[in-house]
């Protein structure tokens, strides 16, 4: 069975689902937050060392302000009621993407990345304001600026993800087939599920079949 030491999830489909049963896009949000909380406890149980949620994309500016605000609302009551819970329960959070939000909401990132810096239970990656492309972008800048050889192991000492292990399964929710602009360096020989589910109604049932569908597979990493 293949060891599992990283998900990653690509948490789609909370508009359609709020327009759906509720006909409303911000009641999706609100009940993808209760996901994210099974989902978390579910990964616990399974010994997973790292989770990566892709939460906000770079692409995601060009949605309505007022989502685009409710959303940011959303993550500042959840980072303040949760982020004294993670810690007791010895997970770390770390954001990947680049702080550009409102005072208030760098703060919390910053005051819940730092409580939690020591923790080793479960590693928690919030993707936020979140693009790969730019992100492999500015790791060649950086390396051009300090006139470094440009080869995979320079590149990776600038990316986000640089102390985390490559994911072992992403998953996607939302009856989506792509991979919309996420870890695309990091994911090269990850395993792929897409789930025809929409986020607020993934499970841990669903989570636990498709890990059990990972450990099955026969992964060869180029080899035969």
């Amino acid at each position: 069975m293949n060891p599992l030491n990283h998900v990653a999830i690509i948490m789609d489909g909370n508009g359609r689902w709020g327009l759906k049963y509720k006909n409303s896009r911000k009641a999706g949000h609100k009940e993808g937050i209760n996901t994210v909380e099974k989902i978390i406890k579910e990964t616990i149980k399974n010994k997973i060392q790292y989770l990566t949620l892709f939460a906000f994309s770079t692409e995601n500016w060009k949605r309505p302000n007022k989502e685009i605000n409710y959303l940011f609302n959303l993550l500042e009551t959840f980072l303040e009621k949760k982020i004294d819970d993670f810690h007791r329960e010895e997970i770390k959070l770390k954001i990947i993407g680049t702080k550009k939000f409102s005072k208030k909401l760098n703060k919390l990132l910053n005051n819940a990345e730092k409580k939690t810096c020591n923790n080793k239970k479960l590693q928690i990656n919030l993707a936020l304001n979140y693009g790969s492309k730019s992100e492999i972008l500015n790791s060649l800048k950086k390396m051009n600026k300090k006139r470094e050889s440009v080869n995979e192991k320079n590149l990776i000492k600038y990316l986000y993800t640089k102390d985390i292990p490559d994911p072992d399964l992403l998953i996607r929710t939302g009856n989506t087939k792509r991979l919309s602009n996420f870890l695309l360096w990091q994911l090269a020989y990850s395993e792929i599920f897409f789930e025809n589910k929409l986020w607020p109604a993934f499970n841990e049932y669903d989570y636990n079949k498709i890990i059990k569908r990972y450990k099955k597979v026969k992964r060869n990493f180029g080899n035969v």
